[in-house]
């Protein structure tokens, strides 16, 4: 008899594991029983790559271009999709209960429904025109309320992260002038360090961004039509008139329809190491995830891309016979700003939260737009981790050196074998070691 594994979440992490569950069921002789595979998703009927979302807005690609599998791909794994949301669970039954009315069995079952934008609570913040930047339905609402300048003569955005700037440069794409609100004093400071922050703040208004720092949103104003029309700043009651507002103050497991089940949830959905629910037979993986003990210096819920994938591999063997921990190793991520990239290899903590024994050694181009921090102990000199801003770095060779615990002094000397630029590109070492060995050589003087 076929066991029914069941996926709620057709993202990263419920795809992952549904891919990896068919693999190993059909080549491993540890999981010879065979099994049915349903993911079950309310917002689209295909898996899509999310972070692909700003490219279709700004026309570089389709919607059909986000889709990594072609239609087909599905019935040809076996892997069925079930287009329903899911009102609740029942773990002593094992049955789910759809919107419809409709109800579905399952012999195991993975949570894996990600993220929702985060809401405060602000007057207004329902309204048309009010949305993030998570779901293909919020491309769709893009599309309608901010097709271009005329239809939008100006928009705000709400929040200060990662979301929040691409939905500012995708806007700027179509040449819609936007007003960013960020609560920090500077952008993204409880991440980067200063200077980093900074020079994001001048590249953030070179695009002609009107960056609002220590600004905060107090209430979003409708029109007759219940649209929005404007909103008011909370330090100084500015009103701004607006036609959209985006909010992208973080983001939260989005885990509502799990309040009357037995399964434990705090933040997110609790699991172990093996990523396990307090419910026998009940998995949780990728942003709906919280870890009862953080691994290492790693938020309890990461909502990050490359762990979901990774969380949806491990849970696979898990699920066909090879119980294998979540062990992510050495933290990495990468992001863009605008024209800048930008990677980190290990922990390279902001101004807020750095531990005592952490020094960094901070370079910047005179171009304002290229950048490293390398972050080591002051008092070991072991290499703790790097930022890197518009210079590609080699994520393998960072990686190794944090497992051979390589100091300062090394990583410096030896950061061109981690340069990913192609050939011709201009390399900048030469000019880092010089500062670095100036920056040492002023703090033993001083």
């Amino acid at each position: 008899m076929e066991e029914h594994i069941v996926i709620i979440g057709n993202g990263i992490s419920g795809v992952t594991a549904a891919r990896h569950i068919r693999k190993l069921s059909d080549t491993e002789p540890s999981s010879a029983q065979a099994k049915k595979i349903t993911i079950i998703s309310a917002e689209t009927e295909y898996f899509f790559s999310r972070t692909a979302l700003m490219y279709v807005y700004m026309g570089h690609m389709t919607f059909k271009h986000t889709q990594p599998y072609e239609n087909w791909f599905w019935k040809k794994n076996k892997i069925n999709l079930k287009n329903a949301y899911v009102t609740t669970v029942d773990t002593s039954t094992k049955t789910l209960f759809f919107s419809e009315g409709d109800t579905l069995q399952y012999d195991k079952l993975i949570i894996a429904t990600g993220s929702k934008p985060n809401k405060f609570g602000w007057p207004g913040q329902d309204l048309k025109g009010v949305m993030g930047l998570y779901h293909k339905q919020d491309l769709e609402n893009l599309e309608t309320c901010a097709p271009n300048n005329q239809v939008c003569k100006r928009a705000v955005i709400v929040g200060g992260g990662l979301i929040g700037i691409e939905l500012c440069e995708m806007l700027s794409s179509r040449n819609i002038p936007v007003t960013f609100l960020v609560r920090e004093s500077s952008f993204w400071n409880s991440v980067l360090p200063d200077g980093e922050s900074q020079m994001i703040n001048r590249h953030i208004k070179h695009h002609h961004i009107d960056l609002r720092l220590s600004t905060n949103l107090k209430e979003i104003k409708a029109d007759d039509n219940g649209k929005v029309k404007s909103v008011i700043i909370e330090e100084t009651g500015e009103e701004i008139i607006c036609d959209m507002v985006g909010l992208t103050a973080g983001v939260s497991p989005n885990i509502d329809f799990l309040k009357d089940s037995k399964i434990e949830t705090e933040k997110g959905v609790k699991v172990n190491r093996y990523l396990e629910t307090n419910i026998k037979d009940v998995y949780a993986i990728g942003d709906c995830a919280e870890q009862h003990e953080a691994i290492g210096q790693r938020p309890s819920i990461e909502a990050v891309w490359y762990t979901g994938r990774m969380m949806g591999e491990v849970v696979a063997q898990t699920i066909c016979g090879n119980r294998m921990p979540y062990s992510p190793g050495h933290w990495f991520n990468s992001a863009k700003f605008f024209d800048i990239e930008y990677q980190t290899y290990g922990w390279v903590h902001g101004s807020k939260g750095r531990p005592d024994y952490e020094v960094h050694f901070h370079w910047k181009h005179e171009d304002d737009t290229k950048c490293i921090t390398v972050a080591y102990n002051k008092n070991t000199n072991a290499f703790l981790g790097i930022n890197t801003f518009g210079i590609r770095m080699r994520h393998e060779t960072f990686n190794k050196w944090l497992n051979e615990k390589r100091d300062v002094d090394f990583v410096i000397k030896h950061l061109g074998e981690a340069n990913f630029d192609p050939e011709f590109y201009k390399r900048y070492e030469k000019a880092i070691l010089l500062a670095y060995k100036s920056s040492n050589e002023t703090a033993t003087t001083i």
